[in-house]
């Protein structure tokens, strides 16, 4: 009887399908003649005239926010963000500036090593007067960087004061590519273990992490951490060839799936592999995203290493580069990727209600048990879920508020780190850096007197409690023990300092070794206090409990192989020239 009516009802399906292809494109016609006579009425008609790219630019990125938030329009002159994006480079100073709230004005931050600001002599705080014969002292921290940068080979005057000495000065640069470090530092740790931070997937970064995973194994190293956290992604491609470092050649990484059949692809890895038994620790947190979790997905579906901190961010969706008119760009959302497993890591729906987009979290219950190669459950959705879990310490209210800009207070700890470095042109080693009692002492005394204030988050609770209680007619008769909890809540900011004295100083130590050895020498020093990092290092050091933790709780039966999800099939084909760019997809 299926026989029978099956040709008719396919028929009807496949009409179905065409009429309503034809109604969606009809829709699609209607609405751009809609928006194009718009927006010539409001040309032709509005008291003031418009700014074609401003205006319409607006109306394309609001059509935007109704998707997702990795779907972009960047104008012609936004570009060059979307290609540093992708490769790590631009061309300016090799410097981070930010905006001093106490004293309205863009400072220097960070200088990078072997750069040209470093190289004449730029140094950490120093308030950036003018560029050329161009004011900034009333400008804003992207104006001031816009200016900064440049093409390759200019050359400009950049004058400075130098809040330490009062003297104004005048550096004259030349800009050069520059190419962010996307490994800041590797180095041999304690008891052979080897160590690598990885903190974006740019153009060429494999080439990089392996230079770094054969020197360290010249240096003797025996096992390896890799550290991706805070690493929020990049090339796909890159990805894979970085699994390719411990993985054997033609293992399937990730499959990328989408509604046209260009979106479709399957990569595996493609060289021979450095060391496919070392014992590797990958280190995850919240912020890992993007092709970061393809790499340690990819590594944990194939019981590669084990992944330890917490919960990855949860980005299962690629985003490949699109060239439009006018050197405009436009990059899309195209497809989820898979990892080995078959699962997609993707945390967040994006539905959207006819006023915009809103996000719908993926919950832990409804989520699917996928098996690594050796037989381990692992689950899609809401991200990596490391193998163990290790929470760094929370940093406290007050180093929260003294680091983060903001209120005019809150510039006294970077105003005291510049003037420490002015006043000592040498330090020690970043490992054995370290404040002495006079200098920690000093530094509270310069927050107290600086009248610093800040908002613990204790008595913004009691506020709303006391409220409530107000507002359902509870507060009168509870009146005392609400006054007896405030005096019990009030700070003091010296009290506060000496409560949180350990952490301050790491701040302050950290802070000032980037002012003489850079990121990498910050990096080094941070490992000291790394909470995360010690528990790696100790289970790599636990041969039987690293092997007991890649050993599936409950035998179950596997393939030799991983077999990924098979492709989606792809309902409309594009012509074999897209206007798609040559740019690996970004993840």
């Amino acid at each position: 009887m299926m026989k029978r009516y099956f040709a008719p009802l396919f028929l009807l399906l496949l009409a179905l399908t065409g009429s309503a292809q034809k109604n969606h494109n009809l829709e699609v016609a209607k609405n751009l003649d809609i928006f194009n006579q718009l927006y010539k009425n409001l040309d032709l008609t509005y008291v003031d005239t418009l700014n074609p790219g401003e205006v319409i630019g607006t109306g394309i990125k609001a059509m935007l926010r109704s998707l997702d938030p990795y779907t972009e329009y960047y104008s012609e002159s936004e570009g060059k963000n979307l290609k540093m994006m992708l490769t790590g480079k631009y061309a300016g100073i090799g410097a981070l500036i930010r905006y001093h709230q106490k004293l309205k004005r863009v400072v220097v931050d960070e200088p990078y090593e072997n750069m040209p600001a470093s190289e004449v002599g730029l140094k950490k705080g120093d308030i950036i007067l003018s560029i050329d014969d161009s004011l900034v002292t009333d400008k804003d921290v992207s104006y001031v960087s816009s200016h900064l940068r440049g093409d390759a080979g200019t050359n400009f005057v950049v004058k400075v004061l130098r809040p330490t000495t009062g003297k104004k000065m005048n550096f004259k640069l030349t800009r050069r590519a520059i190419k962010l470090p996307e490994l800041p530092y590797y180095g041999l740790l304690e008891g052979g273990v080897g160590y690598i931070n990885l903190n974006q997937f740019t153009e060429g970064c494999a080439k990089e992490v392996r230079r770094a995973f054969v020197d360290l194994k010249k240096q003797g190293a025996t096992s390896l951490v890799f550290d991706l956290r805070s690493n929020g992604g990049g090339s796909e491609m890159e990805a894979v060839d970085i699994v390719n470092l411990w993985v054997g050649k033609d293992q399937p990484i990730v499959e990328n799936r989408g509604k046209i059949s260009q979106a479709n692809h399957a990569y595996k890895t493609r060289l021979e592999p450095v060391d496919t038994v070392i014992p590797l620790v990958v280190l995850v947190n919240g912020e890992t995203a993007s092709a970061s979790e393809i790499t340690s997905g990819a590594l944990q579906d194939l019981d590669r290493g084990i992944i330890l901190g917490t919960r990855t961010y949860g980005k299962g969706l690629v985003q490949v580069p699109f060239d439009m008119p006018y050197n405009t760009n436009l990059k899309v959302t195209t497809s989820k990727y898979y990892i080995p497993s078959g699962r997609c890591i993707q945390a967040i729906n994006y539905r959207r209600d006819g006023t915009g987009g809103y996000r719908e979290r993926v919950a832990d219950s409804l989520t699917h048990v996928f098996y690594t190669r050796a037989g381990r459950e692992v689950r899609d959705g809401g991200g990596i879920k490391p193998d163990v879990e290790v929470r760094n310490d929370t940093i406290p209210n007050i180093a929260y508020y003294l680091s983060a800009s903001g209120q005019d207070s809150t510039e006294v700890m970077f105003d005291w780190v510049v003037d420490y470095i002015s006043k000592h042109p040498t330090i020690a080693p970043p490992r054995e850096f370290h404040l002495s009692d006079t200098d920690f002492n000093d530094f509270k005394q310069c927050v107290v007197k600086s009248g610093f204030t800040y908002d613990p988050v204790s008595q913004k609770q009691l506020k709303e409690l006391v409220s409530t209680a107000k507002a359902e007619g509870y507060y009168e008769q509870a009146k005392e023990a609400f006054d007896l909890l405030e005096s019990k809540l009030k700070h003091d900011v010296a009290t506060d300092i000496d409560k949180h004295e350990d952490i301050l100083r790491q701040m302050l130590e950290l802070d000032i070794i980037a002012a003489y050895y850079y990121q990498a020498g910050s990096i080094e020093a941070g490992l000291q206090h790394d909470k995360q990092l010690k528990e790696a290092i100790r289970l790599l050091q636990s041969p039987d409990e690293y092997r007991r933790l890649l050993t599936p709780k409950k035998a179950k039966a596997t393939t030799s192989a991983i077999q990924l999800p098979k492709k989606a099939s792809a309902p409309v084909a594009l012509k074999k020239k897209s206007p798609m760019t040559v740019f690996d997809a970004i993840a």
